[in-house]
């Protein structure tokens, strides 16, 4: 595999969302991640076998981790690894026999990245949440939607952007400082945590009185008419995000506008008005119509696009934004490196593909993988 990651090693325990969200990133980084999937496979219904996206460039083997030579096997492989992914809830790996204290036994250089929600300590540490609860808590979600009420978004800041992106950093960080002093620890990654770190601009925005801890009343969060969406002819949508004056300028030209008309940029007095003229000019022609209109202006004017239309747009196509393996269309790796280029070592692998080649790594022999199949300790 290229990239920077190229001769680490990552063992991550199967789970959903954020964990395999990080062992995707350093995959495609070009680490050796060994997926850990349990006996009987996924439980969860989407994203499975070639769509299963999250785990693009693993290898996988499916273990017992409530038989005790299913632990051993999860040990010895970890003793080969830099990096352990888990998100279970605080305590299950310990009581599995794989926390912390038993990794770092048999490797005192491994990083131990941990993906909870609420994160391993505090009042709400033991219960059960998903992204919306996390986000909630933190103060993110109350901000994002119309002001009667908020929206969540997608489940793309607390799992991903705070959670899964958060314990990358957090696991590639101590990977830094393991090889410098020889010594592992434990990564408490939360998307509690994460999600409220997303929001640090906000909170300075907030003490300055520049921000309101209201919806739709504030330059970024749909209140201002120069950074919203609008409806076109087509009943499709474009995005409009003009907030320095000279882009905004560039808005109102390419509109065919009279700036005199529309009263000054922040008279927040004058947003209603200067809103139905935006909304009235935009819904004369269509998005794509619009978006023809203002390329190679700097109105920051774009369309608004699906999923199955992103891939297929010019810029995004020249990039290479986006890549298709066995049909699966899907986003290529970022961030891009000048000397060490990243790209995907293969689809989602079936469960348990590698089980036989990743316990001969760890040192076991032919014999002794037998009988642990035969155990049912593998399978």
């Amino acid at each position: 595999m290229p990239g920077p990651l190229a001769d680490v090693v990552v063992t991550e325990l199967a789970g959903l969302g954020p964990a395999p969200f990080c062992g995707m990133l350093l995959a495609d980084l070009g680490a050796e991640v060994v997926k850990v999937d349990r006996i009987g496979g996924a439980s969860f219904p989407i994203g499975s076998g070639e769509s299963d996206v999250l785990n693009r460039g693993k290898a996988s083997i499916v273990v017992d981790l409530k038989h005790a030579d299913g632990v051993e096997v999860v040990l010895r492989t970890v003793a080969r690894s830099h990096i352990l992914l888990e998100g279970f809830r605080p305590g299950v790996a310990e009581r599995l026999g794989v926390g912390p204290a038993e990794c770092l036994a048999r490797n005192p250089a491994i990083v131990y990245g941990r993906m909870t929600g609420w994160g391993q300590d505090g009042p709400m540490a033991p219960f059960a949440g998903h992204d919306i609860d996390y986000i909630a808590l933190s103060g993110a979600l109350h901000s994002i939607g119309p002001a009667d009420h908020p929206v969540p978004p997608l489940n793309l800041v607390g799992d991903f952007g705070g959670g899964g992106m958060l314990l990358a950093l957090g696991v590639v960080a101590a990977l830094v400082e393991a090889d410098r002093s020889g010594q592992g620890q434990v990564v408490d990654a939360a998307m509690l945590d994460g999600s409220a770190l997303l929001m640090a601009s906000h909170h300075g925005y907030l003490a300055d009185g520049w921000w309101a801890p209201t919806r739709e009343g504030n330059l970024l969060d749909g209140a201002a008419p120069f950074y919203t969406t609008y409806e076109t002819s087509d009943g499709e949508h474009v995005a409009v995000g003009a907030l320095e004056p000279h882009f905004f300028a560039a808005l109102v030209d390419g509109l065919g506008l009279d700036p005199s008309e529309l009263g000054a940029q922040n008279d927040r007095e004058a947003w209603p008005a200067m809103r139905e003229a935006f909304a009235a000019r935009f819904a004369t022609r269509t998005r794509d119509d619009w978006a023809r209109h203002f390329t190679g202006t700097d109105a920051c004017v774009a369309p608004v696009l699906s999923m199955t239309e992103a891939p297929a747009h010019p810029h995004n196509r020249e990039r290479g934004v986006f890549v298709e393996i066995d049909g699966v269309v899907q986003p290529a790796p970022a961030p891009r490196f000048s000397a060490t280029p990243t790209e995907i070592g293969g689809p989602p692998p079936p469960l348990g593909r590698d089980t036989d080649v990743v316990a001969a790594a760890a040192g076991f022999s032919p014999d002794e993988i037998g009988m642990l199949r035969a155990s049912g300790a593998i399978a």
